[in-house]
């Protein structure tokens, strides 16, 4: 008797005790605030040269996640021994659970839907995506500019891009800003997504070229400080080292 009662009871504590364990699996807290324990206790390493470049973005989703990493780099003398070791025989690459990511878009998203900045919904995912595409489509000739060997060619290029192309792209971010963003300081939804940090990490290249670039944009750069003042965000870039690219 003393046996089937003490079964009875246990049980029965065991399922009033449920919703508390279901509700534990989620956190809270900006930006991340639906986003689940798991997400945020699981393994990420992220492999890439060490410098900003194309990882960045995934960097500073880890940082507005308060996310740890590990952030493994590697010099340009060390990658043609591990370049065999990635999926496409590229950087950066994603490692979680023991899948490699190639592809650094591709990664970006992933991180943001684990860690609730890619948009709270299927229309906020594409408003995200138009955005970020909108910024791809601005930077790809100016990379391509860059990249030139000829100084005195990528010197005039740059120019006539800086004058000649980059307001175009810059008007279309602002007009996608006021149609998506509820007059907030964020282009999506007047909170924080990827977007804001992918638009953030481009424009630092291009105001290391110009830095007068934003001068007549004011919601580009008031996105820009709202970005900065995120206190993870600003704990990350104060904490980050500095590399040539």
């Amino acid at each position: 008797m003393w046996f089937s009662t003490s079964v009875a009871i246990i049980i029965f504590l065991l399922f009033v005790d449920l919703p508390n364990n279901v509700q534990s699996q989620t956190c809270s807290g900006s930006p991340t605030e639906h986003c689940d324990t798991q997400a945020l206790m699981s393994t990420y390493k992220l492999h890439y040269f060490n410098g900003r470049g194309r990882a960045e973005v995934s960097r500073l989703i880890f940082a507005a996640a308060g996310q740890k990493f590990e952030d493994i780099r590697y010099e340009g003398s060390e990658w043609p021994s591990h370049k065999s070791e990635m999926p496409l025989g590229q950087m950066p690459v994603l490692e979680f659970d023991g899948v490699k990511l190639p592809q650094s878009l591709s990664i970006a998203r992933f991180l943001a839907k684990q860690f609730d900045l890619g948009g709270k919904d299927n229309l906020e995912q594409a408003k995200v995506d138009a955005v970020v595409d909108t910024m791809v489509d601005g930077v790809a000739k100016f990379g391509q500019i860059r990249r030139e060997v000829d100084e005195a060619k990528r010197q005039a290029d740059m120019e006539k891009f800086i004058v000649d192309e980059l307001p175009k792209h810059m008007q279309n971010l602002e007009v996608l800003a006021k149609a998506y963003n509820n007059d907030g300081p964020f282009f999506v939804g007047n909170h924080l997504t990827w977007c804001d940090l992918f638009v953030y990490d481009m424009l630092e290249n291009v105001l290391h070229v110009d830095g007068s670039a934003l001068n007549r944009y004011s919601w580009l750069q008031r996105n820009r400080q709202e970005v900065e003042q995120q206190p993870k965000i600003a704990a990350y870039l104060k904490s980050r080292s500095q590399t040539p690219f």
